[in-house]
C-alpha cells in the first residue's frame, strides 16, 4: 500500500527500524500512517487546541493555537513532501507530533520548567514529546506509550528551530547523524507556518501594522506583486492574499534548493544520507537572508511587543506558583500522579502534570488554588 513512486531517499514503512514493543496489529496500514492517526486520536494532541502559539487562548478566537499551528505544519509539510517525491505519512506524522511537548503559554512555560527542573534533568519540549509518545499516553494493555515507529520518534527528538534546539540526543536515536528527508522538512515547514500565521494574528490583534510589514522586504517583495496583478484589491484580502502568496514562494525556494543539494551532495538512497550526513533541506542564500529580516521583525515588533511581555510575566508567576506548590503539597494532584512519584520521582511527576495542562486549565486551577473564593 505505499507509494510506488517515492524517490530513492524518501523513507518508507517497510524499511523502518521498527516498534519498541511488539504487536499483532489489526490491518495492513503502513506503519507511518498508522503512527499519524495514533498521533490525532492521543489526548496529547487534543489539548493542543488550547495551548498558547503567540495569545493565550482566552485572548480570542481567531488567534492560532498549538493545534491549528500543528495542522499548518502538516499541510505545509505535505506539499514540500509530494514535489520532493518524499513519504507524506511520515511528514505528517512528524508535523502533527512536533508539539506534543509543549506546556501552556508557548515557550514561556518551556522556559519556566526548564529552570525549575534545573536540577533535576531539565526540561526541553522535543524531549517531553518523545516522552509523551513513549510514556505518558496510556491506551494500549500491554504497553504505556503510542509505540510510535524509530524514524517518527527520531524526527521528534530531533525537531529544530531558532526556537527548538535539542539538548540531549538520546543514544538510541544516532547523535550527530542527521535525521530522514522527511524530518528535516518539518523545520523549516514548521518556521514557514508560523512566521506566516503570526504576520495574520499581529496584523488582528493590531500589534504589528501593514505600514510596519511594508518596511521588511520579503513582504514589501511579494506584497508588490499581489497589488500589481489586482490593483484594486482591499487591503485585508490584498494582506490574505500575500500572506499565501509567501508561503508558495517559500515552499518553492525550499524544494528548488533541496534538489539541488540532494544532486550536488549525490544523494540518490537513503543509506546515501545517512552516509554524506549532512543537512539538505534549506532555503537559497537570498531567501534565508530576506526570511531572517522577517523574522527579526517579527521579534522585535511582535513577540517582544509589551502586551505579550505582560502576559508573559503574567505566566511565568502563574506555572512557578503552581509547580511550587504541587511540589510542597504532592497530594494535590490525582492521586493516579501520586502513584507515579515512586517511580518517576515528584519533581518529574510534577513538571509532566503541568506540560500537560492547557493554558485555560493552568488559569483555573492556579485560581482554585489561590483564590480563597474559587470553588476548588
Amino acid at each position: 500500500m505505499e507509494r510506488s513512486d517515492l524517490a530513492g531517499y524518501a523513507a518508507l514503512s517497510t524499511a523502518s527500524r521498527g516498534r519498541k514493543h511488539p504487536e499483532e496489529l489489526r490491518d495492513n496500514r503502513p506503519a507511518f500512517e498508522r503512527d499519524r492517526d495514533r498521533i490525532i486520536h492521543c489526548a496529547a494532541f487534543r489539548r493542543l487546541e488550547y495551548k498558547t502559539q503567540v495569545f493565550v487562548n482566552h485572548e480570542g478566537d481567531y488567534y492560532r493555537t498549538r493545534l491549528t499551528h500543528s495542522l499548518e505544519v502538516a499541510q505545509i509539510g505535505r506539499a514540500i513532501a509530494r514535489q520532493l517525491r518524499l513519504n507524506e505519512e511520515l511528514t505528517e506524522a512528524l508535523a502533527l507530533s512536533h508539539d506534543l511537548g509543549h506546556t501552556p503559554f508557548g515557550h514561556t512555560g518551556e522556559d519556566v520548567l526548564n529552570r525549575l527542573m534545573s536540577d533535576h534533568g531539565g526540561f526541553e519540549h522535543n524531549l517531553q514529546s518523545l516522552r509523551v509518545v513513549d510514556e505518558l499516553e496510556e491506551r494500549y494493555p500491554l504497553f504505556n506509550g503510542l509505540n510510535l515507529s524509530w524514524e517518527v520518534r527520531e524526527g521528534i527528538v530531533k525537531h529544530s528551530s531558532p526556537y527548538d534546539r535539542p539538548m540531549v540526543i538520546i543514544a538510541e536515536f544516532l547523535p550527530g547523524v542527521v535525521p530522514t528527508v522527511e524530518a528535516q522538512i518539518i523545520n523549516f515547514a514548521d518556521e514557514i507556518a508560523y512566521n506566516n500565521h503570526d504576520i495574520d494574528d499581529g496584523l488582528k490583534s493590531g500589534y504589528i501594522t501593514r505600514d510596519q510589514l511594508r518596511e521588511v522586504e520579503l513582504w514589501h517583495e511579494v506584497w508588490s506583486r499581489v497589488m500589481a496583478r489586482h490593483p484594486s484589491l482591499d487591503q485585508e484580502r490584498a494582506t490574505y492574499q500575500t500572506i499565501s502568496a509567501l508561503i508558495g514562494y517559500l515552499i518553492n525556494d525550499l524544494t528548488l534548493t533541496t534538489e539541488l543539494n540532494l544532486r550536488e551532495k549525490g544523494i540518490t538512497t537513503r543509506d546515501d544520507l545517512r552516509r554524506v550526513n549532512s543537512q539538505v533541506v534549506e532555503f537559497s542564500p537570498d531567501v534565508a537572508r530576506k526570511n531572517r529580516g522577517l523574522k527579526l521583525f517579527l521579534l522585535e515588533n511582535l513577540y517582544r511587543h509589551y502586551k505579550v511581555e505582560r502576559m508573559r510575566v503574567k505566566a511565568e508567576r502563574c506555572l512557578a506558583h503552581l509547580f511550587e506548590n504541587y511540589i510542597q503539597h504532592p497530594t494535590l494532584l490525582p492521586r493516579k500522579y501520586g502513584l507515579k512519584m515512586e517511580h518517576f520521582g515528584r519533581e518529574r511527576v510534577v513538571c509532566d502534570y503541568i506540560a500537560g495542562m492547557t493554558d485555560r486549565f493552568a488559569l483555573d486551577e492556579y485560581k482554585r488554588l489561590f483564590d480563597p473564593c474559587e470553588r476548588v
